[in-house]
Order: C-alpha cells, then structure tokens, then sequence
C-alpha cells in the first residue's frame, strides 16, 4: 500500500461505485432509460441511497441531459458539470476536483449511448454543418472522424514504418479479450485475414479499426476518501489525472502531428506522480480507432515514439499474461463504444479484482485514458 499524498487533488477522491446497463445493438430502450439502470447500479454499488448522491457530472455534448437524470431520481444537488477538457474523462476531473473542493461528497457520473446516435450530425445522419471548426473539414469530402484519423494513422505509417498488420493486432487482441466478456457485443473469434479482409472506411483504417456503436451506459460514483470505511469495496483511487493540451484546438495545423495532445496530457499526469510506465499493470487505453491506441502507448511512455507498431506487433505483450494487458474487457472495438467509459470501469473493476475470466493477477495499477487529437485525457489509477 503506497503514502498517499492528500496535498493532490486526487487522493481526496475515491471510485466507490460502478454500474453498467444491458449492452447490445438495437435495444429498443431509450437512452434515459439505459442510463438510470447503469445510474442505480453504482450507486447501490457504493451503498449508497439515491439521497445520498449530491453531484452529477456527465460529458457536455451528445449525451442524456444531466437535468433529466437529476428529476428521475429526485436527487438533490450541491454541484453539477462535466466538461470537455480531458476529452470524455474531463467528467471524472471535474468531478474529483468537485468533491475534494468540499463542493460535494459523491458525484455521480454517468455515459448513455446509442446505436443510431452519432457524435457528428443528428440521429438521422445527417452531415455536420461547416461552420467553426468544420469549415476546414466538410467542403473537402472530411465529414467524419474517421476521415481525420485515417491522416493521422497514414501519417504514422509514412514516418514509422507502422503496418497495417500491426493496427490489426490491437484489433485482434480486444476481440480475443472480448470473447471473455459476457457483454461484449462482438465474441466471435476474428483472425488477421478476417481483418485485412474487412471494407476499407477511410484509407487505410477498414470496418474492425473503428469502434463499435451500441446501446449501453456506464455509472461511476466517485466519493470523498474518507467514505473508505463505509464502502463496501475496496478502494481505488486516483494516482493523478492528466488534461493539458499546449497547441492548438485543430487538427492540420497541429505541430506534435501525428502524437498530438495526448503526449501532453501525459505529461501533465507523470508530473503528478512518483509512479512510472513500469508500473503499469493492466492498461484500457481508448480504442475510438485502432491508431488512436498507438498514439496513447507512445504518449505514456509504455514505448518510445514511432515503436507501438513493433511493441503490439504479434498480440503478445498486450494479451492477458503478456507484460502489458491491453483493453482486457474488448474495448470499444468489440464490446462497444462508450467513448471512455467503459475503459475506466474496467480498470477500477481490475484493480478490485473482479474481472472474472479476464483478471490480470495482482493488478495494483492502472491506467486509462479517452479522446485524441486535441483533446485528450488520462487518469492513473491505483489500489
């Protein structure tokens, strides 16, 4: 058991509660709904009552408004927020700052997706409008993500030597820890021909580099640290948070292209620490498209710049008894898109070691982290 250092922000703050709603695609539950189930889940994971939560936090854009679960559950608050910086793990930021502020005591924070939804446009599909930052992306056919992280992986593979087989692994290996994952949405086995063989999206990123839409939510009730003897799980805490970005809020003109800001959102966490990359025992690193993850086991430090490619290639280091567990619950990948989420529950539900078939052993530490591009988010985690 490490010192803590109550001088941090982050070790005033404890992840006491942790629910997930059913998973799949087309449900045919709205996302309130979803998001009231996975809501009462942590909560009554925490042991605690409905009364008792006295914050929300939710992600800004494209998610239940935080006013619709407030009057569900009639809960009575002394803070609300969420915010973009750290991508979609800003949320759990702001709320730790929150509660270790005296603002509050346990904030619950939640994530509603759909299958039809989109981050892009409306439910319907319809394009982004070209305005603001999409005025550089739209009128030159750039319509969606996947558009803008093809440059960056194509990027990566005109300066590194980066295959398109060593994307694949990082594929391949959230599908084999997928199949351990009763609720992972895709369990059957996938091979690299099966990968290769898949239709391109946006060269040189096909159909399994790209996250898995489904209808599903995640709860995560953070508390005040001194809830420790109250909880009934063991706890696990935040080691330190990183959210920096040092250029700017785009895309081409960015000069850390292809790492982008995830290196400085690392850097910003390593700096609050005395833990270091080797430390690491079980890593859910986002996954939104396969490069992405390449980018995020740079950023850290896991492995120098331009090597991910070689440290994934084979699937070895990152499977489970391999000497970095990669994403062990699938990802988004293969057990869906919960934009972050759902990597956090799964690295506090390793470090309280009940991941069932998938647990790494003696998993003290882990790391988590959501978003690319220029925004970008990383929480250490510890036991």
């Amino acid at each position: 058991m490490r010192k803590v250092d109550m001088e941090k922000f982050e070790s005033r703050v404890i992840v006491s509660g942790l629910g997930l709603s059913d998973t799949g695609r087309g449900l045919e539950r709205t996302g309130l709904d979803l998001a009231l189930d996975a809501a009462l889940l942590a909560i009554a994971d925490a042991g605690l009552r409905p009364e008792d939560i006295d914050g929300v936090a939710s992600m800004p854009f494209g998610d239940r408004p935080p006013e619709e679960i407030v009057d569900a559950l009639g809960l009575k608050l002394n803070w609300m927020g969420g915010s973009s910086s750290g991508a979609q793990l800003g949320v759990m930021i702001s709320a730790a700052m929150a509660i270790a502020s005296g603002l509050c005591r346990h904030v619950l924070i939640y994530r509603s997706v759909q299958q039809l939804g989109g981050m892009l446009g409306s439910a319907s599909g319809a394009l982004p409008a070209a305005e603001g930052p999409w005025e550089w992306h739209v009128p030159f056919h750039e319509y969606s993500a996947v558009n803008l992280m093809a440059m960056q992986a194509r990027r990566h593979m005109h300066q590194y030597g980066t295959t398109k087989e060593q994307l694949g692994w990082i594929a391949l290996n959230a599908r084999r820890h997928a199949a351990l994952n009763d609720q992972a949405v895709l369990q059957a086995p996938m091979t690299m021909d099966d990968y290769l063989a898949a239709p391109m999206i946006s060269e040189p990123l096909g159909r399994f580099d790209c996250d898995l839409p489904i209808d599903a939510a995640v709860g995560i009730v953070l508390s005040a640290a001194d809830f420790v003897p109250d909880c009934p799980n063991a706890p696990v805490r935040l080691e330190a948070v990183g959210c920096a970005n040092h250029d700017t809020h785009g895309w081409e003109p960015r000069l850390d292209f292809p790492s982008m800001a995830a290196k400085d959102a690392a850097a910003q966490m390593w700096g609050r620490t005395d833990l270091t990359p080797a430390d690491i025992n079980v890593a859910e690193l986002y996954d939104g498209f396969t490069i992405l993850t390449l980018s995020w086991l740079e950023a850290l430090g896991i492995c120098q710049e331009g090597e991910a490619g070689a440290f994934v290639d084979g699937g070895q280091r990152i499977g489970l008894g391999g000497t970095l567990p990669l994403n062990t619950y699938g990802g988004q990948l293969s057990a869906g898109r919960l934009h972050g989420f759902w990597l956090f529950h799964e690295a506090v539900l390793q470090l309280r070691g009940k991941a069932g078939r998938r647990q790494v052993p003696n998993a003290e530490v882990a790391i988590t982290s959501a978003g690319g591009g220029f925004r970008c988010g990383c929480i250490l985690l510890t036991t």
